[in-house]
């Protein structure tokens, strides 16, 4: 392993590049520009290709034509460039192609500002593009995970041929950390669906439409079995000392960073607090939420948004325990005093023994 002290959204550039991308389209856009000039100067390096597209639709189809021809391609942007980008997305999915699009996430809804926030959840796991189609949707909470679930969104895409974003808030893009690379590279090959077949096996590399409806049908149903799969496979999520926690708090990104000094804060207070940390934010951790209900008192989810991952949370309990939200946004991030005494007036309302409580 390599250590390096580098900024998050540069780290992703060597992860992909190391994860054998050899193809960047992008337009540059704070908090994510960085991405873009780091792309400008190393994948050339590598051998690959780096273009600066004339906007964020022009640089979405770039990615569509590059993973036809069974290149691992990428691109970056964030919330307004990913809004742009949806109906690509769509194409992307329904042709069965993989690509990485790292999305680092600033205040909305329109321009709004460029501090971090968590605003734009619902349009990259609910997926703002048309049709029956997911995108996987990895959420790093260190500069260490931007390259590690950079290296994962490639294999990911591959093994479902679909579009995988990083999902990172501005934070987790512009701070600085040591980071351990591999040693060794992926060396980009094409795929054998890229380069073989017959042309009828190989219609859905350059269309998405199917013209019959029982056609179209058949294809949506196979996808949805992909992701059915994924589900089943591809769940990622970190627990911290959730087996006897009476709140188990919910939150990714900078704010499951927040929520772990929460956690170690409220165990010194004789709290009994827990953190369940979404890594994976679709395929979403349900089936971890449904079984710490089982003994967990209340859940606490904590956003930076008015409430969107707060959604899920909620599918996943089907009322099986009460729920708790706390947010901030507009580039604001929870304080770890705040979030705490959110976690003291929790436990007063929803366990029995409020008496291990400390003042």
């Amino acid at each position: 392993m390599r250590r390096e002290l580098i900024k998050g959204n540069e780290a992703i550039v060597k992860a992909a590049i190391l994860g054998g991308c050899r193809a960047f389209y992008g337009y540059p856009i704070t908090p994510a520009s960085e991405i873009a000039e780091a792309a400008a100067l190393y994948m050339p390096q590598a051998g690959g290709v780096f273009l600066q597209a004339e906007s964020e639709v022009a640089a979405i189809n770039m990615i569509y034509g590059a993973a036809s021809a069974g290149v691992r391609s990428m691109t970056a942007s964030s919330g307004p460039g990913v809004s742009l980008m949806q109906e690509g997305f769509s194409y992307l999915a329904g042709s069965e192609l993989p690509c990485v699009v790292a999305d680092i996430m600033r205040g909305g809804p329109g321009l709004g500002n460029i501090a971090p926030e968590q605003g734009d959840y619902h349009q990259v796991v609910k997926c703002g593009g048309h049709g029956n189609y997911r995108t996987l949707v990895l959420a790093p909470d260190s500069v260490q995970e931007m390259c590690d679930l950079t290296l994962l969104a490639f294999d990911l895409a591959d093994t479902y041929r679909n579009p995988v974003v990083v999902l990172a808030d501005g934070y987790i893009g512009q701070m600085m950390e040591p980071v351990a690379f591999p040693d060794a590279a992926v060396m980009p090959s094409a795929p054998a669906w890229a380069v073989t077949g017959t042309a009828e096996t190989r219609r859905n590399l350059v269309t998405s439409i199917y013209l019959e409806p029982d056609v179209l049908e058949a294809h949506v149903r196979k996808l949805e079995a992909k992701y059915r799969r994924a589900e089943q496979d591809a769940v990622r999520f970190e627990s911290r000392e959730t087996q006897d926690a009476d709140i188990v708090l919910v939150g990714y990104g900078i704010v499951g960073r927040v929520l772990k000094e929460v956690v170690e804060a409220a165990r010194a207070e004789g709290m009994r607090v827990g953190l369940l940390r979404p890594i994976s934010l679709y395929p979403f951790p349900t089936e971890e939420i449904r079984r710490l209900a089982r003994h967990a008192q209340a859940f606490a989810v904590v956003e930076m948004s008015t409430g969107q991952m707060l959604d899920d949370v909620r599918l996943a309990l089907e009322g099986r325990r009460p729920i708790e939200f706390y947010s901030r946004v507009g580039g604001n991030v929870p304080a770890t005093d705040a979030v705490l005494g959110f976690v003291r007036d929790a436990l007063l309302k929803h366990v029995r023994a409020p008496e291990v409580i400390h003042a």
